[in-house]
């Protein structure tokens, strides 16, 4: 175990629950660390369901192609720790990453404290520490009671779509889950929304009214769509037009058009050159990415191998809307390699893939105890009238996807089954 594991390990049994929203421990925490969350760069504050890694991504790109440093706050990781906490660009060292959280570990003193809160101090710490131009900070799980939900005065809040997912958590209703994600928004405060459906938008419609933030829509204020190849970007100021964005899918135009109007409405130093640049160099990994290397390699020839991080129903349906868009360029016969957490439904999962799938192979997450068994998931499959089969390892089902001629093989259903794939094909994100 690296020693990173083992700070991390120690961290995690420090309270009952891996899930517990509040910020009444952040907050003490924060407090006996001289409050870093006061000593961040700008930042810009991102929630939502689906989205907002992506939408992040794209900020990133657009504001580094500006020569902008940016820090950012991301989670789940996929493969190492590390890829939650970016300073300035580049992904936090192991060493300086190690120190601060023992700093933070001997501060708080074995209380009471969940996981993701403190490592969220960490990166606060980190953060207030390391000189930058902005922070793009992501939620983790809602908004209002997100652990990451302790700046004051952001100088933007995003909110990306928003659907059904941690319901347990977070509600049954979208405009229940709404009004957990309208908790970022701040009085003074600029907001950007994406499209909305009609509870969700009428419930942030109150919560911002409340705060006196008249939000910038996605359909209303601002529009983005694709056109002859190219991406149309429109808004009060005038229309742009882009280039495609490298991420693919049909949403991820969406998410383009978020981050530009972010970018406008909240007034950053970002050119149009620079937003071009940033929608051809963006980079985030285990969203529809196409994988090379020793996993494609296994597979027969013609074949594709594709990984995708999408593990609720309105991922699902993103990403069988791309998938469409794909047979119609280059047919070939689709195979889900599919493992998922047992807090989704497969049931949900699959449906938006109804008529596109050859064949549907399942997979229980390595080292999570907490995934769906396998067998599960096949069965559900077949209930919804897909020809599936449980298999022991990803590499096994590669094995029975290499029997089908020149396909499109899709391993999805989850991040952490994403991560897993990352870490046996040798290529972590960097």
């Amino acid at each position: 175990m690296s020693r990173t594991d083992a700070i991390l390990k120690r961290l995690s049994g420090l309270h009952p629950k891996l899930i517990d929203l509040s910020l009444e421990r952040i907050s003490r925490l924060l407090e006996e660390l001289g409050r870093p969350q006061d000593r961040l760069p700008p930042v810009i504050h991102v929630a939502g369901t689906n989205g907002k890694g992506s939408t992040i991504a794209y900020l990133r790109a657009m504001l580094e192609a500006s020569g902008k440093s940016v820090h950012v706050y991301t989670s789940p990781h996929l493969v190492h720790f590390n890829e939650r906490i970016r300073l300035g660009g580049t992904l936090v060292g192991t060493r300086q990453l190690n120190a601060a959280l023992e700093r933070v570990e001997a501060v708080n003193a074995g209380q009471s404290i969940t996981f993701f809160e403190v490592t969220t101090a960490t990166a606060m710490l980190l953060f207030a520490e390391n000189p930058a131009d902005y922070l793009l900070l992501e939620v983790g799980m809602g908004g209002s009671y997100d652990t990451t939900n302790v700046v004051d005065h952001p100088l933007g809040t995003i909110i990306t779509p928003v659907d059904l997912d941690h319901q347990q958590f977070l509600g049954n209703t979208i405009g229940k889950i709404a009004v957990e994600k309208a908790g970022i928004l701040k009085s003074g405060a600029p907001a950007v929304i994406a499209r909305q459906a009609d509870d969700g938008r009428d419930t942030i419609e109150r919560a911002a009214h409340r705060l006196g933030v008249t939000p910038f829509w996605a359909g209303q204020d601002f529009d983005t769509y694709a056109q002859d190849g190219r991406l149309v970007y429109q808004d009060e100021t005038g229309l742009l037009d882009l280039p495609l964005p490298r991420l693919i899918g049909a949403h991820q135009i969406g998410n383009a058009g978020v981050a530009i109007a972010a970018i406008r409405h909240f007034g950053l130093p970002v050119d149009t050159a620079a937003i071009e640049r940033g929608l051809q160099t963006v980079v985030w990994p285990a969203r529809l990415s196409p994988l090379k290397g020793k996993l494609s390699d296994m597979l027969s020839p013609g074949s594709e191998l594709w990984l995708d991080g999408g593990h609720n129903a309105h991922g699902a349906a993103a990403l069988s809307r791309a998938l469409v868009a794909m047979n119609q360029t280059r047919p070939a016969p689709l195979v889900l390699i599919v493992g998922m957490m047992n807090t989704r439904a497969p049931a949900d999962f699959f449906m938006p893939f109804a008529g596109q799938v050859a064949e549907v192979f399942t997979l229980t997450i390595p080292g999570e105890p907490n995934a769906h068994k396998a067998a599960d998931i096949a069965a559900e499959a077949k209930k919804a009238g897909f020809t599936a089969s449980p298999k022991r390892s990803v590499l096994s089902a590669l094995a029975a996807a290499a029997e089908i001629p020149a396909a499109r093989v899709v391993i999805c259903g989850s991040l952490y089954l994403a991560g897993d794939v990352l870490h046996k094909n040798g290529t972590p994100p960097v």
